[in-house]
């Protein structure tokens, strides 16, 4: 797949990323392709407090995706149950331009943990396979309450190996 943008980059999240972030979650079909997502992704509050909690851990790391120099969405890994698991949020206007496996790859030059861990709707074939591209292979499954299906969702457990 050939990129229809001409820069990609990755750097620290600063809070003036915030409201960038909080207006791509709003998007309904987002949430419903991410499917494991805030309870109310319009309670602006608690997405605040979300990220100010994730910005003061020195357990996360959180890069902010930049498209031809604009927040395109981030990448954040996180400690969950004695492993660390990677997840991706992309803007949807950027969705099949090539921009998650980008940004995945150039992220993990970075988080060298490994194993790494991620997880995917079933149904998500195309975060399924940008998680692929890049290296991670599935190794199991599991069930989970979806918020923004608000009904339990079948999903993938994946992981990137060293």
């Amino acid at each position: 797949m050939e990129p229809t943008w001409s820069d990609l980059g990755l750097r620290a999240v600063t809070l003036d990323d915030l409201p960038a972030f909080f207006a791509q979650q709003l998007d309904a079909e987002a949430n419903r392709m991410a499917a494991f997502t805030a309870k109310d992704p319009a309670d602006e509050d608690a997405f605040i407090a979300h990220w100010t909690t994730l910005l003061h851990d020195e357990t996360v790391l959180a890069r902010t995706v930049l498209v031809d120099g604009e927040v395109a969405g981030h990448v954040v890994s996180f400690e969950q149950l004695g492993a660390t698991e990677v997840t991706y949020w992309i803007a949807r206007p950027l969705w099949g331009r090539g921009v998650a496996s980008a940004a995945l790859a150039a992220f993990l030059t970075e988080q060298r943990v490994r194993p790494l861990h991620a997880r995917a709707a079933k149904d998500n074939a195309a975060s399924l396979r940008v998680m692929q591209r890049c290296g991670f292979v599935v190794t199991g499954e599991d069930r989970g309450f979806a918020n923004a299906r608000r009904t339990e969702v079948e999903e993938f457990l994946l992981e990137l190996r060293a």
